[in-house]
């Protein structure tokens, strides 16, 4: 085998390590990592702008630090114009890496799952300190910043949880205001002005 060869195929399986590490979740120990709920303040006389093709209601202010569970990309589906990234993000005892093993999460077609053996705190606790949350990057810069997060991580979000509307094809899309629901229309959606990683 000549050196070109060799230089290629070594190149080849760097570039190998280097997605496949990028991809591994980041491991930051056992103990609880993000205390606080998140914060919402909802807006009674809200400003509608336009953001694409898209008009954008703001429904409450919302900040939120919390723990990375999984995180998915979107290319295909209607909403991946506006929102191309999914967190699936915890707080409280869901920010415990002791907690989570002990939970199997997937991630898929807008949808956060999970399924346990043996719960490892309360049903509810589960579904009230984790949610799937649609990411609509305000500006490229966020949306660099959303690229560059990792399963594991601590993140803060600040930005608005808010209603889209797209009047070419009627396609709607709008936040919950609770982290109390579940299923259907569960999930918040996050005009997101800015994040910030924490650890990880």
């Amino acid at each position: 085998m000549d050196f070109k060869k060799i230089a290629i195929i070594s190149a080849l399986i760097l570039m190998m390590l280097i997605y496949y590490k990028a991809k591994q979740p980041v491991r930051l120990g056992e103990g609880v990592k993000v205390k606080d709920a998140p914060i919402q303040v909802n807006i009674e006389t809200p400003t509608q702008f336009t953001f694409g093709s898209f008009a954008v209601t703001p429904l409450a202010e919302f900040e939120i630090k919390a723990k990375v569970i999984l995180k998915e990309d979107y290319s295909y589906d209607r909403g991946a114009d506006i929102s191309p990234t999914d967190l699936a993000l915890g707080w409280g005892r869901m920010s415990d890496e002791a907690v989570l093993e002990k939970i199997e999460f997937s991630q898929s077609g807008r949808w956060y799952r999970y399924r346990y053996k043996s719960a490892p705190i309360p049903q509810q606790e589960i579904q009230t300190h984790s949610a799937n949350m649609h990411l609509i990057p305000a500006n490229d810069g966020v949306a660099g910043d959303i690229k560059r997060v990792k399963a594991g991580q601590i993140i803060r979000i600040d930005g608005k949880l808010v209603k889209v509307d797209d009047s070419e094809t009627g396609f709607t899309w709008r936040s919950s205001l609770t982290r109390e629901d579940t299923g259907g229309g569960a999930c918040e959606l996050i005009f997101v002005e800015r994040l910030e990683i924490l650890e990880g």
